[in-house]
Parts: structure tokens; C-alpha cells; sequence
């Protein structure tokens, strides 16, 4: 009887929400119904994900007005922090900054006790990048063709690193092991921190990763980028051309992030939440940040990034099986 009173009082609170978004009422905010929201970034620090959610929490937390906490709950290739959030209370206080290897890609590859799709509810997209393939500067190659020729020379030898099994990063390099017939490891990590960290240390050669992730280390001379994964050249590397240019037309894509809620979240407070991340992204120094990522212009509406998921489960379900992608 108290959890359907509980549910009672937060549908009517969520109407309220609406109520005083509406034109006659627009200088007056509702309060939100959480004194504090956590924002899950589901893998370690130094990642997308927790560059992203911490990028956007400031802000959030001002058009909220409330407190915004990010919490880095990794592990599993980010099934750790997806499920948390789809079996956390379907309140508005507990969201994930998720991207498409928790959401579309790990069902296809892990035995799941909760199904993204169906545990989580879209809010809104917030970044979209292309992956580069880079190598540690010891490494004796300035272009791709050189790197696969180097690879070759040495079967079973060298290895590649990836955030994580399922990621986009992963399946990159099992596409490019198929496409050069090239024998080449696969070390997943636990995030796309440790796994560039290792490659800075050149303890991995080689690995695809985020504009993101990698922007800072460009310029250190500890790694060099050979292309990107982009259907077009990346404002930030003009210098470095695509997989496409190369003539590996299979090898655009990008990797997107969004932010969701448990499913159930009343529908209100998901188009708040929309409303308010469109204000933060469009804030001069958030939409210069994602700028100098790299990312795509994704904000939406809630609706739009509903479609937006629903065309991508079988995109990533067909990459998987091409790449022949398994569990390490």
C-alpha cells in the first residue's frame, strides 16, 4: 500500500513538472524531486563517459537545482554500472551517461541479467565521435599500410588494447584483423583509461580509441595517430585521414554516449531532463568542449533518441557477427 501511494504522489509530482513549464507559469520551476542525483559513468575515470559526465554535471545540477554527483561504478565492460542504474528506482535520481557498448553491443555478447534496452529509459544523446587508430611512437610505422605490414612480419606477436570487451574499440580491431588477415591479441581492459594508459607506457602497441580520450596525449610524442574511423576527417585532426580514405569502407562509425534513466521514469521528468541537458550542451564552454572532441551536433528530443536507438540494435547486432567478435 505505501509503495502505491509512493508511486501515486511521484506521478502527480511529475505532472506538476509539466505543469509549470507551461507558458502562463515559465518563471516558475518546480522543484526537483531528488536533493541529490547521481550520474553513473560506468567505467573508470580518464574514459569518455567520465570526461562527459563530468562536462555536463555543473551544469545540470544548476538547471535542476540540486546537487549532481558523478559516480564511477565500473567493470564487466560497463555491464556493471548499466545494470545498477536499470534496477535503481525509476525516480529521476539515478541516471547513467551510458554509451552504445553497455546499451546495443554488450547484449549481443554477454548473457545479461537485465536487457538495456528494456531496463533503461532515453533521455537524450549528448556526444558522437569517431574512433582513431593510434600506435605508441616506438612503433616503426607512420601509416596504416606500414603498421599491417610490420604486423604481418611477426604473426602472434603483438596486441592490441580496447576499454573492453563488446566495445566499439574491440570490434574495430577484430574488423581489421579480418579485413588483413592479421594475427593480433586482443587485451581488453577494465575502461579506455588504463587501456591508453598502457599504451602510452608502451606496454600494448596499438589501439582505436576516442577523440576524447585521446585528445589530450596527441601532442606528447608518446603515440602517433594513423586515421580515424570518421566519414569525414575530424575537425581536431585534419592531418589524419579516414579508414574510408584508405580504402577500408567498412570502417566508419562513430561511438555515441547519451544519458538515461531506469525504465518506468515518468515520462515528465524524462522531458525535463531533456529540456535541461539541450540548455548545458548549448552553454559556450560545454558546446566548445564537445567541439574540440570531435563530436557530431546529437541533441534532441527524447522521441528522437528512442528512434536513434532503435536503429542502431541492428547495426550493432550485424557488426558484431562480422567482426566475430567473442567475450575475452
Amino acid at each position: 500500500m505505501q509503495r502505491i501511494r509512493f508511486q501515486q504522489a511521484l506521478a502527480a509530482l511529475a505532472l506538476g513538472l509539466v505543469a509549470c513549464a507551461t507558458p502562463a507559469q515559465a518563471q516558475v520551476q518546480a522543484a526537483y524531486p531528488c536533493a541529490t542525483v547521481k550520474l553513473v559513468s560506468p567505467y573508470p575515470p580518464a574514459g569518455t563517459t567520465d570526461i562527459l559526465s563530468r562536462m555536463l554535471a555543473p551544469g545540470l545540477a544548476k538547471e535542476l537545482g540540486t546537487t549532481v554527483v558523478v559516480e564511477n561504478r565500473a567493470g564487466a565492460s560497463s555491464n556493471i554500472g548499466t545494470e545498477y542504474v536499470a534496477q535503481a528506482a525509476p525516480d529521476g535520481c539515478t541516471l547513467l551517461l551510458g554509451n552504445n557498448t553497455g546499451v546495443v553491443i554488450n547484449r549481443n555478447l554477454f548473457k545479461l541479467r537485465t536487457d538495456p534496452v528494456k531496463g533503461l529509459a532515453p533521455v537524450i544523446e549528448v556526444a558522437s565521435v569517431p574512433l582513431v587508430l593510434y600506435v605508441n611512437s616506438a612503433v616503426p610505422a607512420n601509416n596504416l599500410a606500414q603498421l599491417v605490414e610490420w604486423v604481418k612480419k611477426s604473426p602472434g606477436k603483438y596486441s592490441y588494447a580496447s576499454g573492453g570487451s563488446g566495445s566499439p574499440q574491440h570490434l574495430m580491431g577484430e574488423m581489421l584483423k579480418l579485413e588483413k588477415q592479421l594475427d593480433l591479441v586482443h587485451i581488453p581492459y577494465k575502461g579506455q583509461g588504463p587501456a591508453l594508459a598502457d599504451v602510452l607506457a608502451g606496454q600494448v602497441p596499438m589501439a582505436f580509441e576516442t577523440t576524447t580520450a585521446i585528445a589530450s596525449q596527441l601532442n606528447s610524442g608518446r603515440i602517433r595517430a594513423l586515421a580515424t574511423t570518421g566519414s569525414v576527417r575530424s575537425p581536431g585532426l585534419s592531418d589524419v585521414p579516414t579508414m574510408k580514405e584508405l580504402g577500408y569502407s567498412n570502417f566508419v562509425i562513430e561511438n555515441w554516449y547519451g544519458v538515461f534513466a531506469p525504465a518506468k521514469t515518468p515520462a515528465p521528468l524524462l522531458q525535463r531532463l531533456n529540456q535541461d541537458l539541450q540548455k548545458v550542451m548549448k552553454t559556450p564552454d560545454v558546446a566548445a568542449s564537445l567541439g574540440k572532441m570531435g563530436s557530431s551536433d546529437v541533441a534532441g528530443s527524447v522521441e528522437q533518441f528512442n528512434l536513434f536507438i532503435a536503429k542502431e540494435l541492428p547495426y550493432w547486432e550485424s557488426l558484431v557477427k562480422r567482426s566475430g567478435a567473442t567475450v575475452d
